[in-house]
């Protein structure tokens, strides 16, 4: 399976600037976030093109998540399936997600009638970030349905640094990265 950190985003830049949270909620990517993209999505292609099985993309529900599936997707021609267990762990205002409804209206092309509402860890508005245990749980469900897929080491992940690293025991990914993992 493939591992893809969604392209960098308005909060990547000034919390890299500070190390303090700006407070932007479910931010866009950057036009630099954009450019990871196209490239991720064009090293995806050259993958495929030198017989790499890629059959399904799934994202993650945060915006820049999305964005940056949408532009893989266009690459590859492949529908996107939205699942919320590959969200990233909520500790940030980032990683307070906007409502199924508003999704649907911003991404027509894409469902979002599974998701519940609020689909994120609901207490990061009052300062209660989601523990590195439920973050191990959910990445752990995850891992496991994935295994028992047949098209589980041919799906490319859109998800985010957290549950990333939360996947590979430890590994620091850039944004627009392709993280390549073991189902077994």
């Amino acid at each position: 399976m493939l591992l893809i950190r969604h392209g960098q985003s308005h909060f990547n830049v000034a919390f890299a600037a500070t190390r303090v949270d700006p407070g932007i909620r479910d931010p866009e990517l950057t036009d630099e976030g954009r450019r990871q993209v196209l490239a991720t999505a064009t090293e995806l292609t050259m993958l495929r093109q030198h017989g790499r099985q890629i059959r399904r993309l799934i994202s993650s529900p945060y915006t820049r998540a999305l964005q940056t599936a949408g532009i893989i997707a266009h690459a590859l021609e492949l529908p996107v399936t939205i699942d919320p267990l590959v969200r990233e762990r909520a500790a940030f205002m980032c990683d307070i997600g906007a409502s199924p409804a508003d999704l649907q209206a911003r991404f027509p092309s894409y469902r979002f009638d599974h998701l519940d509402d609020p689909w994120w860890h609901d207490h990061i508005a009052h300062g209660i970030a989601e523990s590195e245990e439920a973050l191990a749980e959910r990445a752990a469900r995850f891992r496991s349905a994935m295994a028992a897929d047949p098209d589980g080491p041919h799906t490319v992940v859109v998800t985010h640094w957290g549950f990333i690293r939360c996947l590979t025991g430890g590994y620091r990914s850039a944004n627009g990265e392709i993280v390549p993992i073991s189902l077994a």
